[in-house]
C-alpha cells in the first residue's frame, strides 16, 4: 500500500478489520458474502483480468444493471489499476458505441437484458478484444464472449501483485449529457477516497448500518455515496437488480436496512407504497436523496411512512458527486435549499463565467463555484470543456458548475437553474424553473419546459413547451396572470403543445434539442397576446 490509500485499499484494510461481517447481499442471486469472501473474490476476478491482458491504464466498460458483479468488478480493476468505465444499461447501440471508442475500451462486460444493444454496437467497438457476459445459464453465453463466472473461478485468490498509486486514474465516468455528446470525468484514487470520508462523516455511517443499492451503480451518486463509503466504514450493502418499490419495502424489512439513496421520485413512490402495505420500516434511520430538493409534500409523506430524517447532497459527476449537504435539521426550516458546503468543500458564487474572485454579493443570483479535494482531473480528450469548468486562483482549483445560485443571510444555497438555460429579455434575466413551477401548478400541466426563443425586439422571449391534455394558451396565460407570481417578462409569449419532450437516459430534459429544434417534434404553435 503507499501511503494514501487507494480504492482496492479501502476494501483490503475493511476485510482484515471485520472479515466475518456481512459485506455483499445480492438476494436475485443467493449471494450472501462477508468481507473476507467479497475481497477473495475480488482478487479471483483481478487477477482473471490481468491473465485477460488488462493492464494498469486499460479501460474495462460495463454495460450492467445492479448486481454483485457491478460490485465484484470495480473494486477488481481498482486493485490492478484499471479504469472502471461505467455505462447507462439504458443506452441504445449508438451512444454505447461512441462512449466505448471514446474511452478506447479494452473489455466490455454485459447482461441478457443490455446484450442486444451491445451486440448492436458490436462492429463498430475497434478498441473491444474482449466480452464477458453474465447469465444465470452458463450455456447462454454469446460465442464471441466468456461468462462472467468462469472467468471469476479462473482467477486466483492471491493478492494481485500491481502496484496502483493514489494519483493513478480509477474510473471514466460518463455524463449524462444534457448539453450534447456525455464526457468522460476522469476521477483518480485519492479523490475517491477523501469522498468516501466525506459521505461517511455527513450520514454518520457506521460499520452496523445496512444500506441497499436499489439506485443504479453505473451512476457516481449510488456507487461513490453509497457503496463505496460503506465498503469504506465496514457496513453491509444489499443490491437490488433494479429499483421496483414493493420488492425495496420488503428488503428493508428482511435485511433491516437502516440507509437508503433515492432520487425524490423513486421517494414519492416508496412513500405512496408503503402507505399502502403492511411492512415494518422500523429499521430505516435515513433517507439519503439528491438531484433535486425534495418537494414539501413529498417530503412529510416520507416522514410519515418511512422514516424521519433525510439528508440531500448537490453536486455533479465532475466533482465526485457530492460537494453540498443538507442535514436532516435543516430539512423543513431550509426547505428547497441545496444546504451548506460539506467537509473540506468551498463554495462561491460569482458573475456567471466570471473569474473566481468575482464574488456576487449575498442574495445574489451568479454561478455556482466549488473547490474540492474530490473534483475529476480532467474530461477525457476534451482539453477546452477542462480549461473551461477548472479554473485556477491563488492556488486554488475551482469548478464552474454551470448552475445559478444564490446564499441567503445564513450561507445556504439555493440553486436557480443551469446557466445555459437562463433567458434573457429586454435586458432582465428569466430562469426558466420559475416559470415552470408556476405551469406545473396548473392541473393539466403534465410536464413543461421553458426556453428563450430569438427576438428582434427583445433579444429573447419565453416560450413554453407544455404535456398535457385539454389545456390551451389562453387558458395557461390567464392562470399565470391570476397566479400573480411572475413579472409580466416572464411570461411565456409562445406554447407548444407536445406529446413528449426530449430526455436524455437519466430523465434530464435535454432543452439544447428544443433551441436548436432537433427534437423531432411537431408541436402546437401557440402565441398569446403581449
Amino acid at each position: 500500500m503507499s501511503d494514501h490509500p487507494t480504492i482496492g485499499d479501502t476494501l483490503e484494510q475493511t476485510a482484515d478489520r471485520y472479515p466475518e461481517r456481512d459485506a455483499i447481499v445480492y438476494p436475485r442471486k443467493d449471494q450472501h458474502w462477508t468481507y473476507a469472501a467479497f475481497d477473495e473474490r475480488v482478487n479471483r476476478l483481478a487477477n482473471a483480468l490481468l491473465e485477460a491482458g488488462i493492464e494498469t491504464g486499460d479501460r474495462v466498460a460495463t454495460v450492467l444493471y445492479n448486481g454483485s458483479e457491478m460490485a465484484l468488478t470495480v473494486y477488481a480493476c481498482a486493485k490492478i489499476g484499471a479504469v472502471f468505465t461505467p455505462l447507462n444499461f439504458r443506452l441504445p447501440a449508438g451512444e454505447i458505441e461512441y462512449i466505448v471508442n471514446d474511452a478506447e475500451a479494452k473489455m466490455i462486460l454485459f447482461e441478457s437484458e443490455t446484450r442486444e444493444a451491445v451486440e448492436g454496437a458490436r462492429p463498430s467497438l475497434e478498441s473491444v478484444a474482449e466480452y464477458v457476459f453474465i447469465d444465470d445459464d452458463r450455456n447462454d453465453v454469446p460465442a464471441y464472449a466468456s461468462g462472467f463466472y468462469d472467468v471469476l473461478e479462473s482467477g486466483s485468490t492471491d493478492r494481485p501483485d500491481v502496484r496502483v498509486d493514489e494519483d493513478d486514474v480509477y474510473a471514466f465516468i460518463y455524463t449524462s449529457g444534457t448539453t450534447g455528446r456525455p464526457k468522460g470525468v476522469v476521477h483518480e484514487h485519492r479523490s475517491m477516497v477523501e469522498h468516501d470520508l466525506l459521505c461517511i462523516a455527513e450520514m454518520n455511517l457506521t460499520r452496523d448500518d445496512v444500506g441497499l443499492s436499489m439506485m443504479p451503480l453505473y451512476h457516481c451518486a449510488e456507487l461513490h455515496c453509497n457503496l463505496f463509503a460503506r465498503v469504506h466504514r465496514g457496513a453491509a450493502n444489499v443490491i437490488h437488480h433494479e429499483f421496483e418499490p414493493q420488492a425495496v419495502l420488503e428488503a428493508i424489512e428482511d435485511h433491516d436496512v437502516t440507509l437508503l439513496f433515492a432520487a425524490p421520485t423513486a421517494w414519492n413512490a416508496l412513500s405512496m407504497t408503503a402507505a399502502e402495505m403492511d411492512v415494518d420500516l422500523s429499521s430505516l434511520r435515513l433517507g439519503l436523496y439528491g438531484a433535486a430538493p425534495m418537494p414539501e409534500q413529498v417530503l412529510e409523506n416520507c416522514m410519515e411512512h418511512l422514516c424521519e430524517d433525510y439528508v440531500q447532497a448537490y453536486g455533479m459527476t465532475e466533482i465526485g458527486p457530492a460537494g453540498i449537504f443538507q442535514s436532516a435539521a435543516d430539512q423543513i426550516p431550509k426547505q428547497g435549499s441545496a444546504g451548506l458546503p460539506g467537509l473540506n468543500h468551498e463554495l462561491r458564487i460569482v458573475e456567471p463565467d466570471a473569474d473566481p474572485d468575482q464574488v456576487v454579493d449575498e442574495g445574489e443570483i451568479g454561478e455556482i463555484l466549488i473547490a474540492s479535494p474530490c473534483t475529476m482531473r480532467e474530461y477525457w480528450n476534451r482539453p477546452e470543456a477542462t480549461a473551461q469548468s477548472l479554473r485556477e486562483a491563488d492556488g486554488t482549483t475551482w469548478y464552474y458548475t454551470g448552475d445559478l445560485g444564490y446564499r441567503d443571510d445564513d450561507g445556504y444555497l439555493y440553486v436557480v437553474d443551469r446557466k445555459d438555460d437562463m433567458i434573457v429579455s429586454g435586458g432582465e434575466n428569466v430562469y426558466p424553473a420559475e416559470v415552470e413551477d408556476v405551469l406545473f401548478a396548473h392541473d393539466a400541466v403534465e410536464e413543461a419546459a421553458v426556453v428563450g426563443e430569438p427576438d428582434d425586439e427583445w433579444g429573447e422571449t419565453v416560450a413554453a413547451y407544455v404535456v398535457g391534455e385539454g389545456v390551451d394558451a389562453a387558458a395557461l396565460d390567464e392562470f399565470i396572470l391570476e397566479s400573480d407570481r411572475l413579472a409580466d417578462f416572464k411570461r411565456p409569449r409562445t406554447y407548444y403543445f407536445v406529446d413528449e419532450l426530449p430526455k436524455n437516459p437519466s430523465g434530464k430534459i435535454q432543452k439544447f434539442k428544443l433551441r436548436e429544434d432537433e427534437a423531432g417534434l411537431e408541436p402546437e404553435a401557440e402565441t398569446v397576446a403581449s
